[in-house]
């Protein structure tokens, strides 16, 4: 395995939705590791996350779009075809452009080749976040360079990338970690070998977060929801569910977040006749997240899965959350019952507004449920989701201290 310096692929860096990937790369640096971060595309973000400024691995980003730097690519290509692995490599694509001829997998091999050309001497191995666009970036310049590979899956790249798409490449790669039993059962399944394959839960670094605040139950029940504004959150359902809620309960919603749906909510909260309870606060940093969980009573996830598959894995927003004392109302999506039980809080249905108002206005009605779901919740992030297992673990692999069942054999 891998003795020497890492790339780490992902599709956009710094991402404010993307909190856990900076808590894992700044994770492995503090364990030794030496990173080189490789980005598909620029940030779109305004702000930036304090962990961000802590990680120290510089960032190589590609082009994101071919036609904006053509010299560039023009360069890349003419040093990848003379790699080694190059017509390897051109094959694996062609195969993949065949079944998916469109415009994206032609950039993800245009970027492929910036990348074989322009990774440094020392990288030793690639390390992909997300099995879809990333991952055949990063499998197609790993075979040009004749390096190893492996990845970390998460959740739409996982349910929207087609069946014959993931099982190759797991084939090709090294090892590959997921972070949630939902996933790894489905990855598993299209796996050339299972054990390829193995669950890491991304946990949550306590050490950023403050004590949670001590909460009277005076004054309006304050819900609360974290997420990007897209049809997998399910914000729509929300605003429903709280038009619903009881007339005697005295309540007020915050969003924290962006996505391309928050004018859409704005709309549909004043035609549901809550414009005056509900605030869209917008995309924060982490300070001003944490500020809402604070001054919240209720976290609320009405998850669900999207149209085209995709849905959640195991929502950090849900651990952050529950770290800050907040009882939790969400439902039953993919990898949120491995965190949300009946002693931290309650699940529904998904797309259930009705279902969705009854657990918030039992949970909001009531201030010693609430209690008693938040110190359970604490409890549980604690003890069953810190983030050292996982990252051991990588580091491990990463650094070659540790081959994977299948690679000892």
């Amino acid at each position: 395995m891998a003795k020497g310096r890492i790339a780490v692929v992902v599709k956009g860096y710094p991402r404010l939705s993307e909190t856990f990937i900076a808590q894992e790369i700044l994770g492995l640096e503090r364990l030794g590791l030496d990173l080189l971060i490789v980005s598909l595309r620029k940030p779109y973000d305004g702000a930036v996350h304090a962990l961000h400024r802590e990680i120290s691995a510089p960032v190589l980003y590609l082009p994101e779009y071919l036609k904006d730097d053509p010299a560039r690519v023009r360069a890349g290509r003419n040093v990848a075809a003379r790699l080694p692995g190059y017509a390897e490599a051109e094959a694996i694509y062609a195969a993949d452009l065949a079944r998916d001829p469109s415009a994206s997998r032609r950039r993800r091999w245009g970027q492929a080749a910036v990348l074989a050309a322009e990774l440094p001497g020392d990288i030793a191995m690639i390390y992909v976040h997300f099995l879809h666009t990333p991952a055949s970036v990063a499998r197609y310049a790993a075979t040009m360079r004749g390096l190893p590979f492996a990845f970390s899956a998460h959740a739409k790249d996982i349910y929207t990338t087609p069946d014959w798409e993931i099982a190759e490449k797991i084939a090709a790669a090294e090892w590959g970690v997921t972070c949630t039993a939902a996933n790894v059962a489905r990855l598993r399944a299209l796996a050339d070998r299972p054990d390829k394959v193995t669950l890491g839960y991304h946990g949550l670094d306590l050490s950023r977060f403050p004590a949670p605040p001590e909460r009277t139950g005076a004054g309006p029940v304050r819900f609360l929801s974290v997420c990007r504004a897209v049809e997998k959150k399910g914000l729509d359902d929300l605003l429903r569910a709280l038009a619903k809620l009881p007339a005697d309960l005295d309540w007020r919603f915050e969003h924290v977040g962006g996505g391309g749906l928050v004018a859409r909510l704005e709309k549909l909260a004043e035609r549901l006749g809550i414009a005056d309870r509900v605030t869209f606060s917008g995309a924060m940093a982490q300070d001003g997240v944490i500020e809402a969980y604070r001054r919240a009573d209720v976290f609320v996830l009405a998850s669900r899965v999207a149209k085209n598959g995709d849905r959640d894995g195991l929502p950090n927003v849900i651990m952050e959350a529950m770290a800050l004392g907040l009882p939790v109302v969400s439902t039953r999506v993919s990898a949120v019952p491995e965190i949300v039980t009946e002693e931290t809080g309650i699940l529904v249905e998904q797309r259930d507004p009705a279902a969705l108002a009854d657990a918030m206005a039992r949970v909001g009605g009531d201030p010693a449920l609430r209690a008693r779901l938040a110190e359970a919740g604490i409890s549980r992030v604690k003890t069953r989701f810190s983030p050292m297992p996982t990252l051991e673990l990588l580091a491990s692999r990463l650094s070659g201290d540790d081959e994977p069942a299948h690679r000892a054999a």
